[in-house]
Order: C-alpha cells, then structure tokens, then sequence
C-alpha cells in the first residue's frame, strides 16, 4: 500500500520556508475556494473557513471509503489554509497608507491533490451539501492557480506585524533584481490562531515577483 503524502515532508519549501526571504518558483495547483470582503474579524469569515474545510475533508474521506477511486488516487494530509489578500478599488483610490480591515478582499483556499479535477469537485460538493446543509457550501469553487516567480518567508508573531515582514522582502527582491507584481499578496496559515497565542504564530507570507 501507498504511503500516505504528507506536504510537511515533501514540498517543505512550499510550506516550511525559514523566516528569511527567499526566491521560488510555484507551479500549477489545484485548489477549493470561497471569495469574501471585510474584516477577517467578523463571523462571516470563519464560516466560510469552515466551509472550505468541511469540503477538504469530506473529499479526503469519502475516497476512503470508496470502492472505485479516481486515477492516480493517493490517501494524502488535508492541504493548510491559505488566503490571497487585496482591497477594494475605493480603497486604493483613497488610500491614505493605513489599511482598514473593512476594506480587505479576500479569497480563502485549500490545495487539492492532483487527482482532484473539476468533476470529482462537484460530485464531493453534492455530498457535503446532502450531509451539512451549510449554505456557504454553495459559493465553493474549483480553480487551477499559477503563482510562478515569488519571494516568500515565514513570517513569526501577529498578523498586524506583517508590513515589517513584507519591507525585508521588498528590500531582498530589490537587491535580487526582481520587483512585487503588485500589493496582492498569499498567506499560508501554519498556525490555528484558536490554539496558539498570537506572538507564536506562523503565517507563511508571498508575494508574486518580476525581472526587472
């Protein structure tokens, strides 16, 4: 039998990174979605988190328990959450160089293995509509993403902390001869804030890059 894939063995330089910036080139994965707006504060935000997780893992395991399971299926560790983070255009029109959190665009994400297409998606979302009856289960998507040239790094402590993280990053592209594609950025969440006080967290933080 198949050893189960474990991302934290296999692509630790996707997923570990050392809290020093570092260049990577990130391929083509498959992910889970669900877009919102606001502050990560409100409840809204938490749900949709649990609706992407009551997904990951009725695909995780409901293919254990199938008897015809797709081509090249795996048994795998369910992926981390992560979340790509932008504002709204009014914001950038007036920004002011304070961000208020109300102002967040963000779209919530979990990694699927590469046997995972868009029809086995929609099968599992019937499923874990039939067993949750969450209606945010409903505004799930199925996308391919390509993040290709990127700086990243672990990022330790509170989120609030995370411009000084993104100044070294800059400062490294610069002096690497690469530049930031823009403002938009990925956070890979390594932590549970519910579980781990906030001067211990661990966020994975990248930014899309150019040569210049």
């Amino acid at each position: 039998m198949q050893a189960k894939y474990e991302w934290r063995k296999k692509e630790k330089a996707l997923y570990l990174p050392k809290n020093q910036p570092e260049i990577i080139d990130v391929p083509e994965f498959k992910f889970i979605t669900i877009e919102g707006t606001g502050s990560p504060a409100k409840s809204i935000f938490t749900e949709k988190i649990g609706a992407l997780y009551s997904l990951a893992y009725t695909i995780k395991m409901t293919l254990k328990k199938m008897d015809v399971t797709p081509k090249g299926y795996y048994d795998f560790t369910v992926y981390l959450l992560e979340g790509v983070w932008d504002i709204t255009d009014a914001a950038k029109a007036n920004f002011t160089g304070v961000i208020n959190k109300d102002d967040f665009v963000y779209k919530l994400m979990i990694r699927q293995p590469d046997f995972v297409d868009e029809y086995f998606f929609k099968e599992m979302l019937e499923v874990a509509k039939a067993k949750k009856k969450n209606p945010l289960l409903a505004q799930l998507n199925f996308e391919r993403s390509s993040e290709g040239l990127c700086v990243q790094m672990l990022h330790l402590g509170i989120f609030e902390d995370e411009l000084i993280s993104f100044k070294k990053m800059e400062e490294f592209a610069k002096n690497a001869g690469i530049g930031r594609q823009s403002k938009i950025h990925r956070e890979i969440y390594l932590s549970d804030p519910r579980k781990v006080a906030p001067e211990k967290l661990k966020t994975v933080l990248r930014f899309q890059a150019l040569r210049t």
